[in-house]
């Protein structure tokens, strides 16, 4: 059974507290967008698709539970309620924007759903009528999420078969980060890749790196695969080079495939910190590197990695780790304590993430299919967005999907 991080019905959204992960599964009622807020903030939630998930649906539940929509407009003496209660879900979307900056498509969910509720206010007659539009819009995210990451672990995994000289042996892969179900609303990106792989019968080996500062890869996608019984080994982030070139052959390791949180026009693409150096040893070790993202996470607007904003975080990240203590050879989960593990007046450098160049990236994987370079050289993502799917997209049309009101 895959992992549920995020659990929704409507008026109730649950997420499972990632702080608290591999050692226990706890889940965090969010009845607010501050809460969500928070929540992004201190990484109780990540990963670019779960937290434009979550940030919709807080406000979903903020204003389904709202019985005074009057208390949501942004001036009390606004005449025109609708305008104004428009105008106050507007904020509350640019506020949870800046939560996490980088991840694109949290600002792609908040611009998608800003046009829904401004749409509504052209025809709707009370806000109510606009609050409902917008909960069934940021609904429909939620399982649209799980089907389009089905999709690419399935495009994912064909590709990554077919670029295997020998279809009848097994393939081992390595990721970074995590990428999964608690990174998404179901399922994975990348690891939904390896789940795929794992389903047909034709993965060998999954490996995974630790990914400091905050160790991602040992406290949540180990978490994941041992969950869901998939065979796996962790590497430390400065083993990789030795791991392919050591491994590569005993092991089949065909390809790297990692997530994003953006993809620039030209493929220029921003993940966790590390990832630019795995892109560097696979191509030097001849192993493809493959990026699994939805195209809510393709940035047309930006030009190139250049223009991606890198966040900073806190060095107290690399300085000191969290974790329960250890008595008699046992994990105590009710003593959780911080460690220092760099001498005392360590000043640290901690960027979140790195822009990886597209010419180091042999495919984009996403929900309708591998986008591969053309004769040029160079990634044509415009083609990915057609101008009747873009309509769909932004009403939020979804085809055989089941409803959301109960949960996914």
């Amino acid at each position: 059974m895959v992992l549920e991080a995020i659990v929704y019905k409507r008026g109730s959204l649950r997420i499972l507290d990632q702080l608290d992960l591999p050692h226990q599964e706890v889940y965090k009622d969010i009845t607010s967008v501050e809460q969500a807020w928070e929540s992004i903030k201190s990484m109780r939630v990540r990963g670019a698709p779960a937290i434009a998930i979550v940030a919709a649906l807080s406000l979903a539940v903020e204003l389904t539970n709202e019985r005074d929509l009057s208390k949501n407009l942004v001036d009390e003496g606004e005449h025109d309620h609708i305008v104004g209660y428009t105008q106050s879900i507007k904020k509350k979307l640019d506020y949870l924007v800046t939560s996490r900056p980088t991840a694109v498509n949290l600002a792609d969910a908040a611009r998608k759903l800003t046009k829904v509720v401004e749409d509504a206010t052209q025809t709707c007659k009370e806000p109510s009528a606009v609050r409902d539009a917008y909960v069934s819009a940021a609904e429909r995210m939620l399982v649209g999420d799980v089907s389009d990451n089905q999709n690419i672990g399935r495009h994912g995994a064909d590709w990554i078969l077919k670029h295997s000289e020998d279809s009848s042996v097994s393939v081992s892969v390595l990721t970074h980060c995590n990428t999964g179900s608690l990174a998404t609303a179901g399922y994975g990106t990348a690891l939904g890749v390896i789940r795929s792989l794992h389903a047909k019968g034709t993965l060998k080996q999954a490996f995974y790196c630790e990914t400091r500062p905050y160790n991602q890869g040992s406290r949540l996608t180990g978490y994941e695969l041992i969950h869901d019984g998939i065979p796996t080994k962790m590497i430390t982030d400065s083993m990789a080079a030795t791991l392919m070139r050591l491994k590569g052959s005993s092991e089949n390791i065909i390809a790297v495939v990692v997530g994003a949180d953006r993809v620039a026009a030209n493929g220029d693409t921003a993940n966790k910190i590390g990832t630019y150096a795995l892109a560097i040893l696979a191509r030097h070790h001849g192993v493809k590197f493959l990026v699994a993202a939805p195209r809510t996470t393709i940035d047309l607007n930006t030009a190139t990695g250049t223009d991606i904003a890198i966040e900073e975080r806190s060095p107290t990240e690399m300085t000191v780790m969290r974790g329960p203590v250890i008595t008699d050879g046992k994990v105590d989960i009710t003593q959780v304590v911080e460690v220092s593990i760099a001498a005392k007046g360590t000043q640290a450098w901690n960027p979140a993430f790195d822009v990886t160049p597209a010419d180091l990236i042999d495919g984009i994987v996403t929900e309708v299919g591998v986008v591969e370079k053309g004769p040029l050289g160079a990634f044509d993502l415009k083609a990915l967005f057609g101008i009747e799917d873009t309509k769909s997209r932004l009403n939020g049309e979804q085809k055989d999907m089941p409803d959301p009101v109960e949960g996914p």
